[in-house]
């Protein structure tokens, strides 16, 4: 299957020239890049399949004030502003817009503070995810959100997402870290919300509206963040099971004895070949799921809840269960369920979904996606979050199958897939976003009415609407 042919732009908005004449003019010390081959590089973002249009141009912005001045003079242009952090989301939301400015974060890259006393960090949003963790252990503190992509993906797009990750069942998503934000709004103007007060309900709450707004409300320039003492190292097992069924009978299980692991992760059999045929971990191709389970309890209390959690997989129908001996074995588990996707991608043209259900009907979900695959006759490989109900089921078709073909096939699956998940009472995205990929489907799961309150959110704060267009809300 051949990448997907480019869609015709959308006309361009704006004046664009006099807008970088402007630039130029007004802000000579902002690095802008205008050569057709620079701005190539940020038409998408990991969703390769999605039309998109070539940026204006890409400013890299050092400080606040600058991207202020940059908001306010894409305004006074009403050319459209594409914030974009390191590129690996995947629901188009950085994706490049035809003759719009993206602003990259990619130099706001400083941890600003740590503050032990108040169990916080001050960050700007170009610091990578794996990088700010390593800052705050260094210091003996733990940053919780943890999405997969953790090495290279920026805090400024786990904000803009709200990213989840491998220990949202325990912790939670990026919104339950976020403490305070500085902000640019449509206009340019600056606001400082929350800070450094655990507690603090003066007023509507902005904070969560704008987490997970994908750029569309406004430009996150620093975060302040909620963080932990660092916990001891994990105690780590994997589970097999000759079901994907038992898979998530177990899932519920765990949930059913009130067992709340760091980490609970499944992976079908499809994905535990893939990532085999990649990392040669010796995991059990035949087995038709895994769990991997984790717990960062202290001491004795680790081994407590993981002996918990074996009981209740023993009793789901798991056959080999493995335990990690050191921590190098626990990494390497832990890694391999990290680069499921990259695996997959391996082995095809893959596109990966997220679809989130209650926990207590991911065996629903599971059952549901292997009846969607076998229809469509696609191939599919399931992985992600079991502990939260959040699940990814990669589509994988062959590289040569023609494109008509292949689109109509993955239409229809996908169709599927988010009724599926929305009849069994859960979302067409749990950790995503709407993005540019899903924003039909915003309305078929909230409804009309609720979406017109979105809309007119968006029309107060970006009255213009230059802030991410056609993202979120179509």
């Amino acid at each position: 299957m051949a990448p997907q042919p480019e869609a015709a732009p959308a006309p361009v908005r704006g004046d664009g020239p006099a807008l970088l004449r402007e630039i130029s003019s007004r802000l000579p010390q902002v690095k802008l890049l205008t050569e057709p081959v620079d701005r190539e590089s940020y038409r998408r973002d990991e969703t390769a399949y999605l039309p998109t249009g070539l940026p204006l141009a890409v400013a890299l912005p050092d400080t606040t004030e600058q991207v202020a001045e940059l908001v306010r003079l894409c305004a006074r242009f009403d050319v459209p502003v594409v914030p974009r952090g390191a590129g690996t989301g995947l629901s188009g939301g950085a994706a490049g817009i035809e003759g719009a400015l993206t602003i990259a974060f990619t130099r706001m890259n400083r941890v600003l503070e740590i503050d032990h006393e108040n169990l916080l960090v001050v960050t700007q949003p170009g610091v990578v995810n794996a990088d700010l963790k390593k800052a705050v252990a260094a210091e003996g503190l733990f940053y919780a959100p943890d999405p997969a992509s953790y090495e290279t993906c920026t805090i400024g797009g786990n904000l803009g997402t709200n990213a989840g990750g491998l220990c949202c069942v325990k912790y939670g998503v990026t919104r339950d870290a976020v403490l305070g934000l500085e902000v640019v709004m449509a206009d340019g103007t600056v606001l400082r919300l929350g800070g450094r007060n655990v507690k603090d309900v003066a007023g509507y709450g902005l904070i969560p509206l704008l987490v997970g707004s994908q750029g569309t409300l406004a430009l996150v320039t620093e975060a302040t963040l909620r963080l932990r003492a660092a916990p001891p190292p994990r105690a780590t097992l994997l589970a097999f099971f000759p079901s994907l069924e038992a898979a998530g009978e177990a899932v519920a299980g765990i949930t059913r004895a009130g067992i709340v692991p760091v980490t609970l992760e499944l992976m079908d059999q499809t994905t535990i070949r893939a990532v085999d045929d990649v990392h040669r971990l010796g995991l059990d191709r035949d087995a038709a799921a895994t769990l991997l389970v984790e717990s960062d309890l202290p001491g004795t209390a680790a081994v407590a809840e993981v002996d918990a959690a074996e009981a209740a997989c023993r009793v789901a129908g798991a056959g080999l269960v493995v335990r990690a001996q050191d921590a190098t074995e626990a990494d390497w588990l832990r890694e391999g369920r990290r680069l499921a996707y990259r695996a997959l991608e391996a082995q095809g043209v893959a596109r990966m979904e997220d679809v989130g259900v209650p926990r207590s009907r991911i065996p629903e979900l599971l059952q549901a996606i292997e009846q969607i695959a076998a229809r469509h006759r696609i191939r599919v490989g399931t992985f992600g979050h079991a502990g939260d109900g959040n699940l990814h089921p990669t589509f994988v078709l062959g590289r040569d199958e023609p494109d008509d073909v292949a689109a109509a096939r993955l239409h229809a699956a996908r169709a599927e897939l988010f009724e599926a998940a929305l009849q069994l009472g859960g979302t067409v995205t749990g950790e995503h976003g709407i993005g540019a990929v899903r924003p039909d489907w915003l309305v078929r799961q909230r409804g009309e009415p609720a979406v017109a309150v979105m809309r007119a959110i968006k029309q107060a704060l970006d009255p213009q609407g230059i802030l991410n267009p056609g993202r979120v809300l179509a």
